[in-house]
């Protein structure tokens, strides 16, 4: 190779580590959380603050890349007379800007029609979830199927963990919740969703038994665990020791939950508010919230 040859190489390859180097640089997370108005706005760039999958990967071709995530809830929730089925749409927003997001747009024969929707937790199909029970969407959007377990790589286990907010206000809690739930000084114990698998064989579309391939292989049992439909209950928690509703993200189904006991926010169908709609009221007072960090270990001893 000539010196001129080995020249226009070296620059070419300079070029390119510059533009890796931009791309890292575009690529860190952010995310802002603030009380506007009536609303909390959660806007981010949807990139985890933790350890990701290799993306693509064998059971998902998708390569992650940063989004344009504005979503908002009301800031004092309500519960509503009856609870909105979740659909295809995200069930909420973690802490660190991250869809839960657990509905995959995957049916048996390809089609949404035959009532048979794949359970993406359920290990039956390999949708190249990581070791946060997350994988790509293929506009490259990063979201949770399940625990988001690298944002809960350093919690204490002191107490309860808020890991993010539904689409309908209500605060979203990993797992651990009080065994009595109104009295805040009652130890901690896993919750136990209220679902069983169904008895006998699917009627119809794939047949063999109800083993958690699908979705629909589930049903509500009442006060068969410790939550409700939704998957949350009252009670108190951290951030609430007056008490209020809250969810979890759980180990067993639904994982995430499949339903809101409030009202959600329609940026939650159309990710991002309505056109022309505003989160509040003109020059309403901003509550900042910074971007989540999870806590620093304890030190030894």
């Amino acid at each position: 190779m000539s010196l001129g040859s080995l020249g226009i190489a070296l620059a070419a390859l300079w070029c390119v580590a510059g533009q890796v180097l931009a791309q890292r640089a575009e690529e860190e997370p952010a995310v802002t959380i603030e009380v506007q108005g009536e609303y909390r706005v959660i806007e981010s760039n949807g990139l985890p603050d933790h350890k990701h999958g290799l993306f693509p990967n064998a059971g998902n071709p998708n390569a992650i890349r940063p989004q344009r995530h504005v979503f908002r809830m009301p800031a004092q929730p309500k519960l509503a007379q009856a609870v909105t089925p979740l659909g295809m749409r995200p069930f909420g927003v973690a802490l660190n800007g991250v869809p839960f997001d657990p509905g995959a747009a995957e049916f048996w024969n390809n089609d949404p029609r035959s009532g048979w929707q794949y359970e993406a937790m359920s290990g039956k199909l390999d949708l190249g979830l990581d070791r946060s029970n997350a994988h790509v969407q293929p506009n490259g959007a990063y979201h949770y199927h399940g625990l988001p377990l690298g944002l809960m790589s350093r919690w204490d286990g002191k107490a309860m963990l808020l890991v993010g907010y539904a689409a309908d206000g209500f605060p979203i809690y990993a797992q651990y919740g009080h065994r009595d739930p109104f009295n805040a000084f009652s130890p901690l114990e896993k919750m136990r969703p209220s679902y069983w698998l169904k008895a006998g064989t699917r009627p119809d579309g794939p047949g063999g038994a109800h083993d958690g391939t699908f979705v629909q292989d589930y049903e509500y049992v009442p006060r068969a665990g410790m939550l409700d439909e939704c998957n949350g209950r009252m009670g108190v928690t951290p951030e609430h020791p007056e008490g209020t509703y809250h969810y979890f993200i759980t180990e067993e189904f639904p994982f995430v939950p499949r339903c809101w006991r409030g009202t959600p926010d329609e940026s939650f169908r159309h990710a991002g508010p309505p056109p022309g709609a505003r989160p509040g009221p003109p020059g309403a007072p901003l509550e900042r919230r910074p971007p989540h960090r999870p806590p620093p270990p304890k030190p030894p001893g």
